[in-house]
């Protein structure tokens, strides 16, 4: 067991994150933890001391990273849910029917996952409920009874989640909404972000007026205009009344300005999200969990894992410096079959939660360390070359897991909701290799979706302070400040990963090459582009905070949400340089955390 005076940041997240304390034998490394993870997910497997050993190798040296709650809870005795993710049900709009969707998420987020709603069901402030005569305090009150509930179930030592709320961009409280985090302090359990729909980005555009509605109820009979709107809840428009109109820029403009002041909200193209749905033909989408990388329907859930890149780098920091795509394929595959089998050995809170995944068996497989790869390649993170290796690499991970799913489909049988047709003509299938399109129209295939590039903060610093995610090199040297079980403050001096390999090889003498970047270095649109390379081979999405300098204006964030949507984004939000103080938890300096992003703070990757 490591010294805790002495111990390294790795060693301290393993401690205290993942290592079962009740384990026997006792697990004194993480090599005991990743014993305990592969028996355990290879018990759902007909041979399973096989595979016991091929997902033990596959954990091996960190070259796969499963999320957070599959890391500290297959194989526990505790009653653990192994999802990250979960969408909760859509909110009833009733008194009765609030509460329970509140209870649902107590339950949920007790048992360690995190969860995203969508708030757009409940009436807006001020409207009279006909049944009972009481006028509705409107969605934005009803977060605060959330964000108490969370802060009473993290009290009772339940592992740290995180919530996501979105709002319609058409609903008449969004102004509301979209200032509801500029007090400081409010809603810290919370991450907010708007859906905006393709309808409101032109009005944007052609600077034309915007009309906020809500769907009518029978006995709505008081005059007012009426227009038919799709609405949270409903395959097919709603008639909704028309309670006001505002002019659609200034609406943009106080989004924009809410995410310059204070990281919030962020995001959400909606019609896109859904529109290039797997399954758009068997379910309508308005929430994702909490970091955003995957969009869910109600009572979704999906269970997490990233690709080491910097595992697969050989001859690093030479002329010869390449991927090794062979070995990426071929460990993409087998994390493929390892998170497939983590659904079925996984408990899940709600019985609803369980029957809803059974239904499309969704998993999302991901990349983590992408920059540091980049940089022993020799490839700095703000160019085409980069972007033409990530994007590369993308596909080869993607291909690798759609032949294994279609594989496992061939064994064990495809994902209930599987409609051969319907599959066949979705968005993202259509781009797939031709070969794998005719796998999939013969055999079917196990998991509708396979993708997703979260944060993966917390399991990037047990890899040794690995880049997170997509995202670039925070700093090459830099303090992480961490709360213990005594709720003190611990501080490690870290150094990026990459960075360690290669002063390890050329000694403190010589600069570092220019592929080393540092995240303060990179344009915001070049970090947009990154995440533009790599979503067209994502069919979940791909989490991804902005970074701006302190001196950006509310115009450079309209800059970037608009060309999120240009570049054909699902999603974004952004983080100016201490536009917040961080919230309780882990967090970095002088970095303040980023908004939706499942990190150490979240502890939800």
């Amino acid at each position: 067991m490591p010294d805790p005076r002495t111990e390294s940041l790795s060693q301290f997240i393993w401690r205290t994150h993942y290592r079962d304390p009740e384990a026997f034998p006792r697990e004194t490394s993480i090599a005991g933890t990743w014993d305990r993870v592969a028996r355990s997910v290879a018990g759902a497997e007909r041979d399973p001391l096989r595979w016991q050993r091929s997902f033990r190798e596959l954990l091996e040296a960190y070259r796969f990273l499963p999320g957070g709650r599959i890391l500290a809870g297959a194989g526990v005795s505790r009653q653990v849910t192994l999802a990250n993710c979960f969408v909760m049900g859509l909110i009833e709009d009733s008194v009765t029917g609030i509460f329970e969707a509140l209870k649902e998420g107590a339950l949920t987020m007790q048992q360690g996952g995190g969860v995203g709603y969508d708030f757009s069901t409940l009436r807006p402030r001020g409207t009279r409920a006909h049944a009972t005569g009481m006028i509705a305090s409107g969605p934005v009150s009803f977060l605060h009874v959330w964000d108490a509930m969370c802060a009473t179930i993290l009290s009772t030592g339940a592992r740290r989640g995180a919530m996501m709320a979105t709002l319609r961009c058409d609903h008449p409280d969004i102004e509301e909404f979209i200032d509801a985090k500029r007090t400081p302090g409010t809603l810290s359990h919370f991450n907010l972000s708007v859906l905006l729909t393709d309808e409101f980005m032109q009005a944007v555009r052609s600077d034309s007026p915007w009309r906020l509605v809500f769907p009518q109820s029978a006995a709505d009979d008081a005059p007012a205009e009426r227009l038919e709107r799709a609405w949270s809840g409903s395959a097919t428009a709603l008639t909704c009344r028309v309670l006001r109109t505002v002019r659609a820029r200034d609406l943009w403009e106080r989004l924009c300005a809410g995410a310059h002041e204070c990281a919030e909200p962020g995001v959400l193209f909606i019609d896109r999200i859904n529109a290039e749905n797997n399954l758009g033909y068997a379910e309508t989408l308005s929430a994702t969990n909490p970091c955003g990388e995957e969009p869910l329907p109600p009572y979704g859930a999906c269970n997490l894992g990233s690709l080491n890149l910097t595992a697969f780098v050989i001859d690093e920091f030479t002329p010869q410096a390449r991927l090794d795509e062979q070995a990426l394929r071929a460990c993409a595959r087998l994390a493929v079959r390892f998170l497939d089998d983590v659904i079925g050995i996984s408990r899940y809170p709600l019985p609803r939660q369980r029957m809803e995944t059974l239904r499309s068996r969704r998993i999302g497989l991901g990349i983590t360390g992408l920059a540091d790869a980049l940089a022993l390649l020799g490839l700095r993170y703000d160019t085409q070359s980069a972007r033409t290796v990530a994007a590369s690499l993308m596909r080869t991970v993607r291909d690798a897991a759609y032949g294994a799913s279609v594989e496992l489909a061939r064994e064990r049988g495809p994902f209930e909701l599987f409609d051969a047709d319907r599959y066949a003509t979705r968005p993202f299938i259509r781009r797939l290799p031709e070969t794998l399109q005719a796998a999939i129209r013969r055999h079917g295939i196990r998991n509708s979706h396979l993708l997703a590039v979260a944060p993966a903060g917390t399991i990037s610093l047990l890899a040794g302070n690995l880049s997170g995610g997509l995202e670039p090199i925070h700093r090459l040297h830099e303090t992480r400040s961490v709360l213990d079980a005594g709720s003190e403050h611990r501080s490690f001096p870290v150094t990026d990963r990459a960075y360690a390999l290669w002063r390890a090889q050329q000694g403190e003498g010589p600069a570092p090459p220019e592929a080393f970047l540092e995240l303060a270095s990179i344009a915001p649109h070049d970090q947009l582009l990154m995440q533009a390379a790599l979503q067209p081979a994502v069919d979940g999405s791909i989490s991804k905070t902005v970074a701006l300098a302190q001196v950006s204006t509310p115009g450079t964030v309209e800059e970037v949400f608009s060309s999120a949507y240009d570049l054909g984004l699902k999603g974004c939000t952004v983080l100016r340089d201490a536009s917040r103080p961080a919230p309780l938890g882990v967090s970095v300096t002088p970095l303040p955390p980023a908004a939706h992003c499942c990190d150490t703070e979240r502890e939800a990757d």
